[in-house]
This record gives structure tokens, sequence and C-alpha cells, in this order.
């Protein structure tokens, strides 16, 4: 394994997460907020699973976003 290819290919893939996770959250909340089902005062909780299925890999982030 090279481990420089290596490197940069998991950072280019965890901003790539990072950016659309992101975006989809955003647009997620403007969009319950514009419904009336969040009135923005809120903390949502929140799960990521990331799974790397050939490295027999399951990571979960749970955590909260505060809206307020």
């Amino acid at each position: 394994m090279n481990q420089d290819v290596f490197n940069i290919e998991l950072r280019k893939f965890l901003k790539q997460v990072g950016v659309t996770s992101q975006r989809a959250i955003e647009q997620a909340v403007a969009q319950a907020l514009a419904e009336g089902r969040l009135s923005g005062s809120e903390t949502l909780k929140a799960r990521m699973v990331l799974t790397v299925e050939a490295a027999g890999l399951t990571h979960e982030v749970v955590d909260e976003i505060a809206l307020d």
C-alpha cells in the first residue's frame, strides 16, 4: 500500500463527506423550519454511520446540533 496515496484519497473522501453532509443538514433544517416542523430553538440529535465493508469497519458518531 502506498501510504501517501491512501492519505490523499482518505482526505478527499472525508472532505466530500463533510461538505455534502453539511449541505444536506442545512437544507433539511431550512425546509423543516419553513414547514413549521422546527421552531429554531431545538437541539437536534444527529447520527452518522460510516462503513468500509472491505475493511470490516462500521464507525458511528452520535452528537447534538444546537439551533439556538
